[in-house]
């Protein structure tokens, strides 16, 4: 009797990362998932920036539908280094998930968060 072996393959988002910057700031604009699968990637960014920090560094998280443990490890160390390197990171348009994350965990208050009121 023949043993077939099969695969599943899940298909689960990337994190695509865009960077807009200018001398007083970088934008990084974040879409999809940071988990110990992409965090590594959004830390070569940050930390390329890093390597000629404008004033502030804004992670703006509109299109970040997950972010586990090492997403959540990843943002603070992110913060820290910046800070280090005399600049500020800021993180936007954090969803009402990862804001409900960071209040459990105790994270919330290590972290720079500005959300854009929505227009009246």
């Amino acid at each position: 009797m023949a043993v077939r072996a099969t695969l599943a393959v899940v298909e689960r988002p990337e994190l695509t990362i865009s960077v807009h910057r200018t001398p007083s700031e970088a934008v990084v604009n974040l879409a999809g998932e940071i988990d110990m699968l992409t965090a590594t990637r959004l830390s070569n960014t940050v930390n390329d920036i890093l390597g000629d920090p404008p004033p502030r560094i804004v992670l703006n998280l509109a299109g970040v539908t997950f972010c586990d443990s090492q997403g959540l490890g990843t943002l603070v160390v992110l913060s820290r280094k910046a800070s280090t390197a005399q600049s500020v990171l800021v993180l936007t348009n954090v969803g009402d998930f990862l804001l409900r994350v960071l209040d459990i965990t105790g994270l919330r208050s290590a972290l720079m968060i500005r959300n854009e009121s929505p227009a009246h």
